[in-house]
């Protein structure tokens, strides 16, 4: 119960769409310009840099945010001393699927990159590090933010699975593979939501950074 619990709180967190709130602000929904959601990269190719700054750090710190809460008043009281890790990861579940499926918006948000940054905030200041490496270093290679984004869920999911074997998290086994397979879901999840990226990248048409949306 306290996981499902933990999982609802992430999601109110989620609904807290910042591309979208910031777009209405300017006359616009931002979901129908450019690729359609209410990501970070649309609102910066829609909008302009600050825009896409602003929905950056939002949809970043709404999931520090809901970690955080999680952890602070859900994570206390048990055998497993550590549980509060596993549990801000519910929330964390929470906030990415409140941020990619707003009820209020026909479950039709964003794709849930700048979310996992903050999970990523939330775990550990090292792997936020390599995540940021892998996000640049992609990025300005090939000018394709989707790539970038992708190579950051799995960082996220071999990370998770690495700190584990070192025992870095101290979950008892059963909840360490609990930490594991909600990872993995994230992973598949971003994965799905960049499908058509994916198949852009495949053929050669994906848009580059600078592009602007019409």
């Amino acid at each position: 119960m306290i996981r499902i619990v933990c999982v609802l709180i992430g999601y109110v967190f989620g609904l807290f769409q910042t591309g979208y709130i910031y777009g209405r602000m300017k006359g616009i929904d931002i979901r129908e310009h450019g690729s359609g959601n209410a990501g970070t990269t649309n609102a910066l190719r829609t909008l302009g840099k600050k825009a896409g700054t602003i929905t950056l750090l939002g949809d970043c710190f709404k999931c520090v945010l809901a970690v955080a809460v999680v952890r602070t008043f859900l994570g206390n009281g048990y055998a497993d001393g550590n549980m509060g890790v596993l549990l801000g990861m519910y929330a964390a579940l929470g906030v990415i699927l409140g941020h990619n499926f707003p009820f209020y918006l026909n479950f039709h948000g964003g794709k849930g990159i700048a979310s996992t940054a903050g999970i990523l905030l939330s775990l550990d200041p090292l792997l936020t590090l390599i995540a940021l490496v892998i996000f640049v270093g992609a990025v300005a290679l090939t000018r394709y933010v989707s790539l970038g984004s992708i190579l950051v869920a799995f960082e996220l999911l071999m990370g998770v699975i690495v700190y584990g074997v070192l025992g870095k998290w101290g979950l008892a086994p059963e909840h360490l593979y609990e930490m594991y397979g909600i990872t993995a879901f994230l992973t598949c999840m971003a994965v799905y939501q960049h499908r058509a990226n994916i198949k852009r990248l495949l053929s050669g048409t994906e848009r580059k950074i600078g592009e602007r949306a019409e």
